[in-house]
């Protein structure tokens, strides 16, 4: 009985142990499973070799093209539209008759301020022949006064004649100068009634946009009848987040581009940066100037806009197809080409593009990266490198490949 308890004992410790074993075997293997399933097998991969090189800094927005300058013509008096000259699409110069009003009623108001004026004209001529005359009579009886002759009552009363026409005269010559200044506000809203473009800065041509009113239409001061638009130079508008926006500085070139022009781009010169940006977006202005002399790019039309911030011209630079990231670290593989192995090396990274990536840190990073077939790859993993893959087997002198001294 002694003896089957000390076996059953033993059994039981053989079959403890081996459970044991295993799972110290299935926590060893969970912990470098990921590394040992991928170096398992060797990756096929692609390289590039890490080298000096340019690299711009720059970003891309989107926006669109207003006018430089847009204005709306309209009358300064009511009346009916007898003849409009230009249509859309128009080009004009500056002070171009553009539009005729029905000048009937106007003209009328000239014509009554002009017989007004003569009639306070001679008003005047008659005023001062009367002055002249009671002068005459003032000094005539002021001598006689002074003999004896006359009496005391008549020198008042001539003197009295004499006030009264000087103020008659001092009236009349108001009257002509009230008349005058109402025949040239006449005059002056008779010309109203030819409406012109006008305008001080800018080029001097530029282009109808809108057409509003036909002739015929009955017109109320201030109705607008065309606008007018400056397009060359055209202005590019773009809004940017505070995460450039100290990036960006005035008279900086900005390249535009735009998906209806293909092909074509344009450089631009950054005009006016808002002093804030909006609490709702969070974004500010930017306006950009951009010359249009052949009139191709028309204000409304949606555009790419590229603008450079930074250029470095001896960057430590890699492939950004490269640039991956294993346990929430960035970093590259780079190739050991004698053992063939890939060893990923933590980095970190400055400028970047569409291209190429700038490496800060480490600075002395060197060799060859991948550039394909990385994501299969582990620290130390073996891979299988491109043909040729020596400087013995390399016939293409314009790439650097694995092995070879740069």
């Amino acid at each position: 009985m002694q003896k089957r308890k000390l076996i059953l004992i033993a059994v039981i410790a053989v079959i403890f142990g081996l459970i044991g074993w295993q799972i110290i075997q299935k926590v060893i293997q969970s912990s470098h499973g990921s590394d040992i399933d991928r170096g398992a097998m060797a990756v096929a991969v692609e390289v590039e070799a890490v080298k000096k090189s340019m690299i711009r800094d720059f970003g891309n927005f989107a926006g669109s093209l207003v006018p430089k300058s847009q204005y709306m013509l309209a009358p300064k008096i009511s009346g009916r539209l007898e003849k409009l000259m230009v249509n859309i699409g128009d080009w004009i110069e500056r002070d171009q008759l553009i539009a005729v009003l029905d000048d009937e009623e106007y003209s009328q108001q000239v014509r009554q301020a002009e017989a007004d004026l003569q009639v306070a004209k001679a008003n005047l001529e008659e005023s001062k022949s009367s002055l002249d005359v009671a002068k005459r009579e003032s000094e005539r009886v002021q001598e006689l006064h002074k003999k004896g002759i006359s009496a005391d009552s008549e020198l008042d009363s001539v003197k009295g004649a004499y006030s009264t026409s000087e103020a008659r005269y001092k009236v009349a010559q108001a009257q002509v100068s009230y008349r005058q200044t109402s025949l040239e506000a006449a005059k002056t809203r008779l010309s109203y009634t030819k409406i012109r473009a006008t305008w001080e800065k800018g080029a001097n041509l530029r282009v109808v946009g809108e057409r509003l009113v036909d002739e015929g239409t009955m017109l109320t001061p201030n109705a607008p009848i065309l606008s007018i638009l400056e397009i060359n130079p055209l202005i590019a508008v773009i809004h940017i987040t505070d995460k450039d926006y100290f990036r960006v500085t005035r008279g900086k070139t900005a390249i535009i581009s735009s998906d209806a022009l293909p092909g074509k781009t344009i450089s631009g010169e950054i005009l006016r940066i808002a002093p804030q940006l909006k609490e709702t977006s969070r974004e500010a202005r930017i306006e950009i100037e951009i010359p249009n002399s052949d009139g191709l790019l028309k204000p409304g039309m949606f555009i790419n806009v590229q603008i450079e911030f930074e250029i470095l011209n001896d960057a430590t630079v890699v492939p950004v197809s490269s640039i991956v990231k294993r346990d929430n670290q960035q970093g590259v593989f780079l190739v050991d080409a004698e053992k063939k192995i890939a060893k990923f090396v933590p980095v970190k990274v400055g400028i970047s593009n569409n291209e190429l990536a700038e490496i800060i840190d480490p600075a002395s990073l060197s060799g060859f990266v991948v550039t394909l077939g990385q994501h299969l790859l582990a620290h130390g993993s073996p891979v299988i490198l491109p043909q040729p893959s020596s400087p013995q087997e390399n016939t293409d002198s314009n790439k650097v490949k694995p092995g070879e001294k740069r």
